[in-house]
């Protein structure tokens, strides 16, 4: 029944795409716009609402990514390169169901966009950022856009002293604008030959709320605030041992021929300051996009941040260090994306170490972990 509905879908467009767009017969569907290839080739599985036709009239099970279009939680957050990736290659060539055939044969690339022009429309909420603004995640450098993700961090000190450190974060966008933030660090240190100390760090939890987003200017700007709890163990070097309230706001802006930057500036504010200082932080990011296979395969895209963090004391020395990496998708629905680099300290390099960092990241939004690979 499935390939029967590909073939229906397909003959249908193919048709329609026969009649010339100027001398058809009145009545005869022309495929001027989005909105009639839409109507000729998708509405038998879509509907004619965007909302997916009837499972009884479809004739098939509609799988759990099956989408409506008219959901703007759903449609906002991709972008519209993984849309055409999905209509040129069909669902299979981001590894989704095999429902969706592909239309590389019957529409052009123009007609394509069209299509996508006209879905996003079906989203009648155009306060949600869009997918577009959604940039690489850096390794220190927090983005801006809203995020359905796990994120586990992993630094290595690759000089001096041994240490591994940790960090899970769990992210959950609510409402339009917002998203919770959990995450619990977790450590292993070796303070003294033959002796290894392991534990969890201190947890925290915020919230991020977009500001500003334009898809016209490229751009989104948020602002979060965090507090963090004393549950490490202060005298094995796993926690500060205070209450830290943080806040930062962030700032995405995409850049001509895929280039992309990113800041992030803000504060930590511990409760108790007798024996930590208050600390202002700066971060930045600028890094390019590019995929493989005729623009729609693996994404690449290599960064350099520098970063930098200063005790809010007299005479205190600024930290700055510069860290290349470079992130790449590791699915091929791209949910699932790793990122490794360098954190170099650039000043005060005697008691800073040098680290090797690296990310695994998982939208679960887009799927299940194990789901999309093939």
């Amino acid at each position: 029944m499935i390939a029967i509905v590909r073939i229906v879908s397909l003959l249908l467009l193919l048709q329609s795409f026969r009649a010339p767009a100027q001398t058809t017969k009145e009545g005869e569907l022309q495929l001027n716009t989005g909105k009639e290839i839409f109507q000729a080739g998708c509405v038998a599985c879509h509907g004619g609402d965007g909302k997916g036709t009837p499972k009884a009239t479809a004739g098939f099970e509609p799988p759990s990514t099956f989408p409506d279009f008219t959901d703007c939680s759903g449609t906002t957050p991709e972008p519209d390169e993984q849309w055409r990736a999905i209509i040129t290659n069909g669902g299979p060539g981001r590894g989704f169901s095999e429902i969706m055939p592909s239309f590389a044969e019957a529409l052009t690339a123009a007609q394509i966009d069209k299509v996508i022009g006209y879905l996003r429309g079906l989203c009648r909420e155009p306060s949600w950022p869009r997918g577009e603004l959604n940039l690489p995640r850096a390794l220190v450098t927090e983005k801006a856009y809203p995020e359905d993700e796990v994120v586990i961090t992993t630094a290595v000190n690759a000089q001096g002293a041994p240490g591994i450190s940790n960090e899970f974060v769990y992210e959950r966008r609510f409402g339009v604008k917002n998203q919770l933030e959990l995450s619990l660090p977790f450590a292993f240190v070796h303070p003294d030959p033959g002796s290894w100390f392991g534990g969890v760090g201190d947890v925290g939890a915020g919230v991020k709320r977009v500001l500003f987003s334009s898809l016209g200017t490229g751009s989104i700007l948020s602002a979060q605030g965090m507090v963090i709890l004393p549950t490490g163990n202060k005298t094995r070097g796993l926690g500060s041992g205070v209450t830290t309230f943080e806040t930062f706001a962030s700032y995405g802006q995409i850049l001509p021929a895929r280039w992309f930057l990113q800041l992030q500036g803000g504060f930590e504010l511990p409760t108790h300051t007798d024996n930590v200082s208050r600390v202002a932080f700066w971060r930045t990011a600028l890094g390019k996009s590019f995929n493989q296979g005729m623009g729609f395969g693996r994404l690449w895209s290599p960064m350099a941040e520098v970063v930098a963090e200063r005790d809010l004391i007299t005479g205190a020395a600024t930290n700055w260090d510069v860290i290349p990496e470079f992130q790449v998708t590791l699915s091929k629905r791209q949910h699932v994306r790793g990122s490794v680099g360098v954190r170099i300290p650039f000043t005060n390099t005697a008691d800073r170490s040098i680290q090797v960092v690296f990310y695994v990241l998982w939208d679960w939004f887009d799927g299940k972990l194990l789901e999309g690979w093939k």
